[in-house]
């Protein structure tokens, strides 16, 4: 279900609200880039400064706009298990086609609590469930074992977005889980590693700014053209470097599509803009790749 390139995207702003406009050409940019789907209100989306009224209306939006060309993964996680159930049932009503579930953060609860939360989110919606562990963020990752019994017992959790930088643990994922459970890789620079090990695609950074190269690049690997993916790993590997070099994402992807010119570079607080140092490093890396 979840094979190919996703983009986890932006939310941009103008004068601190929701910019409509700019989100349709964003998420238009996307599909016409050939992916597969977008992932609004995660991590990129800046979501933990979205109030419950625009983390609604993003989805929303997001669907409408979207029209059938690929799949809508709603972000809808939260370290509160009600908060959770109670925005991924919104965004299933909303038409959303699937749910992004990342791990709760700075409660840090056990295995089992982790086990339970998941449970309880996946009894109460139809929506096909991805799990995101990602502990550089949460402070925990969802155990090999928490999600092998996940995928055992709840048949709506179909996928993982691996984000924890070890393509030994996707081997291992792999041997465990069912056939058809899912492993996508939640690092641009990470996408093939995990891929020929098992994975099946990305949810990507990166593909806000690139869109067809990113889709392209998995396409081959999901078809076992390894040459013609490694190619354009190669040649943007500079760029996802930066982006985690530079400043917490999503403060480079969205500055750098900015200066694509399909959105403002506006961010919220915490998240703040980079240096003009470090903007015209991105902007001459962008250049160089002939992007802009």
């Amino acid at each position: 279900m979840f094979a190919g390139t996703h983009t986890a995207i932006i939310t941009p702003f103008r004068n601190g609200r929701l910019d409509e406009d700019a989100l349709k050409k964003v998420i238009d940019y996307q599909f016409d880039g050939g992916v597969q789907g977008v992932v609004p209100c995660g991590t990129t989306g800046e979501s933990p400064t979205l109030d419950y009224d625009e983390h609604d209306r993003v989805i929303q939006l997001t669907v409408g706009i979207a029209r059938g060309r690929g799949l809508v993964i709603a972000g809808t996680g939260s370290n509160s298990t009600r908060e959770a159930i109670e925005m991924t049932q919104e965004a299933e009503a909303a038409g959303a086609n699937a749910s992004l579930q990342v791990a709760p953060y700075y409660n840090k609860p056990t295995q089992e609590g982790l086990y339970r939360h998941f449970r309880d989110i996946a009894k109460n919606t139809s929506l096909p469930i991805m799990l995101y562990s990602i502990p550089g963020r949460c402070g925990i990752e969802i155990g090999i074992e928490t999600v092998v019994r996940l995928a055992e017992e709840c048949p709506n959790i179909r996928a993982i977005k691996e984000a924890g930088g070890n393509a030994d643990r996707v081997s291992v994922l792999k041997q465990l889980l069912p056939a058809d459970f899912e492993v996508l890789s939640g690092d641009d620079s990470l996408t093939l590693p995990f891929m020929s090990v098992g994975g099946v695609g990305i949810v990507s950074v990166a593909g806000n700014l690139i869109p067809k190269e990113m889709s392209t690049m998995v396409q081959h690997a999901l078809k076992g053209e390894w040459a013609e993916a490694q190619a354009i790993h190669a040649k943007f590997n500079p760029l996802f470097s930066m982006f985690l070099k530079l400043a917490t994402n999503p403060i480079p992807i969205k500055t750098a599509m900015a200066l694509k010119g399909l959105c403002d570079a506006e961010l919220r607080l915490p998240m703040c803009e980079m240096s003009d140092a470090q903007v015209a490093e991105l902007k001459a890396t962008m250049v160089k790749l002939e992007i802009i």
